[in-house]
């Protein structure tokens, strides 16, 4: 009887201690589990930067028409023509032609069309429009008020206004000082001058005969 009391306690004894063995590679039924870590946050992508403003390019007047002997056709545009019942018979020969009076310029509203000598107008472009002088011509054109002086080829007819004498393109007028109109004088240059280069001499540009009105 005793015997079996004793068998008894030592089953109790081993039992519970084998309530508190481990076995490896188990975790205790009351160990907390971790939480899984939150997922980062995207990095924002930074906005590309705006560009930067241009600074603002300074405007450089064109360099003047450089003369060049050219046959003078004998047809358009050097035939007589009528404009608002005016007649004009412009020249058709080299000849020198002096004058002094208004000029006046045109822009924007005329730029990429058909100029009376068949060239497309640029107003960027150093030309300007005569009514008689023979088409395609050079001249020098001077502003007596500032002294500046260019010079344009003439390939178009024009200005058709009292008073006016020559039609600058606008990079014309610019060169010269002139925002609106103002008093210039001007000379053709003629082949022999064109030849010689005696043109290019600052005495000689406007060195000729009393300017005609």
């Amino acid at each position: 009887m005793r015997c079996a009391r004793l068998l008894a306690f030592g089953l109790l004894t081993l039992l519970a201690g084998c309530g508190s063995l481990r076995l490896p590679g188990l975790a205790p039924a009351e160990a907390p589990v971790a939480a899984p870590e939150p997922a980062p946050e995207p990095t924002p992508t930074p906005s590309p930067a705006a560009p930067a403003a241009r600074a603002a390019v300074p405007y450089t007047h064109p360099p003047d028409a450089v003369p060049r002997v050219a046959a003078i056709p004998q047809g358009a545009p050097n035939l007589p023509y009528e404009i608002k019942g005016e007649l004009y018979d412009p020249e058709n020969t080299d000849v020198p032609m002096t004058e002094r009076g208004i000029a006046s310029w045109y822009g924007r509203p005329f730029h990429g069309r058909r100029t009376a000598s068949g060239e497309v107008y640029d107003m960027n472009a150093m030309t300007a429009a005569h009514k008689t002088m023979p088409l395609p011509s050079y001249a020098v054109v001077r502003n007596p008020k500032n002294r500046r002086e260019v010079v344009v080829r003439v390939n178009d007819r024009g200005p058709f206004k009292n008073g006016r004498i020559i039609d600058l393109s606008r990079a014309a007028a610019r060169k010269l000082g002139i925002t609106g109109v103002a008093t210039v004088e001007l000379r053709r240059l003629t082949h022999p001058e064109i030849r010689s280069g005696a043109w290019k001499l600052p005495a000689q540009r406007m060195a000729d005969a009393s300017p005609t009105e």
